[in-house]
């Protein structure tokens, strides 16, 4: 499997890939217009945020609804299907997706901030807590940036053998971790303070597990199956209903309604697609983990 999920298929992982090469395509092109000329840094970011909505999908649903919409007008196929089955079969638990990975999302901030605080308590305490002559601070500051930088390799990676390893080292690190923090006995402090910062060691291990937890099991796989299947399926489904409506509109305007649903159709799937992992750093509202940022803080 190239994917991390055990349920996750290959389409699924292929769609990821060129929503990822998309995406960062447009994000070297805005860096650059950055850092030509900065009058333009800010519509660049807004261009490049409609990017991550609007892909090559987007094209091709409206490019089927307006084919199939012409096909069902000229052959005479015409029906008035209800609007609210719309709603109840594809926007609903597109919504439903929605919520539930940004929920996600959040969580995995709150994890990652028990982490990255705990961290530096660790460090604080190696530095505060000990005698001067000593490189408990040194020490604790290199396993921090190490464990945030595989940190973050490991949850933007999508080879399972890659996962792996930088799992291994991670909770190795752990165990660096909480064998520097026993040497605080022998700088002198109380057995009392040390119970405390190994709680700090603990809550961090539970923080990066509940933060692996959400980064391998997503959103329900079969509701985002079941969504996919009436969204791409919709262009064909509606193209009668579309085709009746002909009459209400003029010449210029006659493929305004299936372009306009299936442009909000895709686009909210779209948005679920950038949620739905929060740590791959490809859409504006991941999740990213600066160790170098980190690191330069600690002094």
């Amino acid at each position: 499997m190239l994917s991390l999920e055990g349920n996750q298929t290959r389409s699924d992982f292929i769609v990821h890939k060129l929503d990822s090469i998309s995406a960062h395509l447009f994000g070297y092109v805005a860096s650059f217009s950055k850092t030509s000329n900065r009058n333009f840094s800010k519509p660049m970011k807004i261009f490049r945020s409609l990017t991550l909505i609007i892909n090559y999908k987007t094209f091709l649903l409206t490019g089927l609804a307006v084919v199939s919409t012409y096909a069902c007008y000229e052959m005479g196929l015409t029906a008035q299907f209800p609007d609210m089955l719309i709603g109840i079969a594809i926007v609903f638990p597109v919504v439903f997706s929605i919520g539930s990975a940004y929920t996600r999302r959040e969580t995995a901030l709150q994890r990652f901030s028990d982490f990255k605080g705990h961290a530096i308590a660790i460090y604080f305490a190696a530095r505060d807590w000990t005698n001067k002559d000593n490189d408990l601070a040194a020490r604790a500051k290199t396993l921090i940036h190490e464990m945030l930088s595989t940190m973050k390799d490991m949850f933007k990676t999508s080879n399972q053998s890659e996962w792996d390893i930088s799992e291994k080292k991670i909770y190795a690190m752990f165990s660096k971790l909480s064998s520097l923090v026993v040497e605080f006995k022998q700088q002198g402090v109380q057995s009392g303070e040390i119970s405390r910062v190994n709680q700090y060691v603990s809550k961090m291990i539970i923080a990066f597990d509940s933060m692996r937890i959400i980064h391998r099991y997503r959103t329900p796989i079969t509701l985002r199956a079941y969504s996919r299947v009436f969204i791409y399926a919709f262009p064909v489904i509606y193209a009668p209903y579309f085709a009746s409506t002909f009459k209400d509109f003029s010449r210029e305007l006659v493929y305004v309604m299936p372009v306009m649903y299936s442009f909000i159709l895709v686009s909210l799937d779209n948005i679920q697609d950038q949620l739905e992992n929060p740590f791959d750093e490809v859409g504006e509202d991941d999740i990213v983990i600066e160790a170098e940022e980190t690191s330069r803080l600690l002094s």
